[in-house]
């Protein structure tokens, strides 16, 4: 996928998204079907891709494959993310799927979102709660006691990890995929396989193995996750440690001028906890709370 560029979208349908993509060196042009990963995937899929392939005639179109590198590639730029994120003293503790954007580059570049459950280990307490979604939970968060947000956010990346290679989440029965107590028990007991249908490097396996480990004290960390062999190969230049360093040294010298300071924000929201006095707060109307006007009365 990476020698893959997107020129334009040509087309959606049940099945998937049809894309128009060039080739970064032979500047080919081809058209890609984006199949979500899921329930989507059957044997219809299997039948198009086996059937397509043995054909090549002028008058059909031809089949060419690609692999995971479009996977890989985004995953590393979660990592890089979320090891800002942890430089900045900053655990995320809901990281998934869906807390993830990509922006409308020819190459999607990846961008983390919702810190409503984010705590920094400089202005908040040690976390203690049990937040974000069940299929991504460290087995520590479920215990009810303090732990390492940080630990817990490398967790929530091996399921991201897991899932955008799989189509599935790795702790969920998929005989019984609604059954919550059932995942937990998986998460608790670290009971994950990967599909034999799933072609992964042996590297992958292996972090995943790193990341999937119960005591966050003998999992790998974000910063070591940077030095894996599955992160560093053919890693692009800007995700490189110098690129990296290179970034987060340009925050000190970042203007500040414009954002409101911690003090600030407090007090925002302290004093946004207190109810309007009326329907109308700060120049804003709730129509819901509008009085209607009295029935004959002139205004």
């Amino acid at each position: 996928m990476e020698k893959y560029e997107v020129v334009r979208d040509i087309g959606s349908g049940n099945s998937g998204v049809a894309r128009l993509m060039r080739n970064k060196e032979t500047k080919e042009l081809v058209a890609m079907k984006y199949i979500p990963r899921g329930e989507k995937i059957d044997e219809k899929v299997a039948r198009e891709i086996i059937n397509h392939r043995s054909l090549r005639h002028p008058n059909i179109i031809r089949f060419k494959e690609v692999g995971f590198g479009s996977s890989s590639r985004l995953l590393r730029q979660l990592i890089c993310g979320v090891c800002y994120c942890h430089f900045m003293q900053i655990c995320h503790r809901d990281l998934k799927m869906e807390n993830t954007l990509l922006d409308g580059s020819p190459a999607p570049r990846l961008k983390i979102c919702d810190f409503g459950y984010s705590k920094s280990s400089v202005l908040h307490s040690r976390p203690k709660s049990t937040v974000g979604s069940p299929a991504y939970i460290a087995p520590e968060v479920l215990s009810q006691r303090e732990y390492d947000g940080k630990m817990a956010d490398v967790w929530s990346c091996g399921v991201t990890l897991y899932v955008m290679l799989v189509g599935a989440y790795p702790f969920e029965d998929p005989d019984d995929k609604k059954n919550f107590r059932k995942t937990i028990e998986r998460i608790r007991s670290v009971q994950y396989k990967i599909p034999e249908y799933v072609h992964i490097s042996q590297d992958c396996r292996h972090l995943l193995s790193r990341i999937f480990v119960a005591n966050p004290a003998k999992r790998i960390t974000i910063t070591e996750i940077r030095g894996h062999p599955w992160f560093l190969k053919n890693l692009p230049r800007e995700l490189t440690e110098a690129a990296q360093a290179a970034y987060r040294n340009k925050d000190d010298n970042m203007p500040t001028y414009s954002l409101q300071s911690v003090a600030d924000i407090t007090q925002i929201v302290r004093e946004a906890r207190v109810p309007p006095s009326s329907a109308f707060d700060a120049g804003f109307s709730w129509p819901d709370d509008e009085e209607e006007p009295q029935e004959g009365k002139q205004e």
